[in-house]
């Protein structure tokens, strides 16, 4: 009954802006590692960004650095992947992931237990 669900995704012109939500059920995602994953048509998934349980730290890979901040609501059980600056390389279906034993959130896929079904982000115009 572990339910990761997705949204806030959509069509946006380079430039623009969207927050994506990962609303949790079933999972604190205060006790959590909260990983954002993308995966481009044709393309392998690839990690995003991250926040960590235990003290709250971030981390991004360099193609989102300074564009992207990614962050928890714990009375909403809700972690927001804001994207600012949209490129049309950053095309893809988003996913987030949660893992409970993780000390240390990651951005390589293979650490976590829970997934989302994904949003769809396209940047073009």
């Amino acid at each position: 009954q572990v339910q990761l669900v997705e949204s806030g995704g959509g069509l946006v012109q380079p430039g623009g802006s969207l927050r994506l939500s990962c609303a949790a059920s079933g999972l604190s995602l205060d006790y959590y590692a909260i990983g954002w994953f993308r995966q481009a048509p044709g393309k392998e998934r690839e990690g995003v960004s991250c926040i960590s349980s235990s003290d709250g730290s971030t981390y991004y890979v360099d193609s989102v650095k300074g564009r992207f901040t990614i962050s928890r609501d714990n009375a909403k059980n809700t972690v927001y992947l804001q994207m600012n600056s949209l490129k049309p390389e950053d095309t893809a279906v988003y996913y987030c992931a949660a893992d409970l034993a993780l000390t240390r959130c990651t951005v390589v896929a293979g650490g976590y237990d829970y997934w989302g079904r994904g949003t769809r982000v396209t940047v073009s115009s």
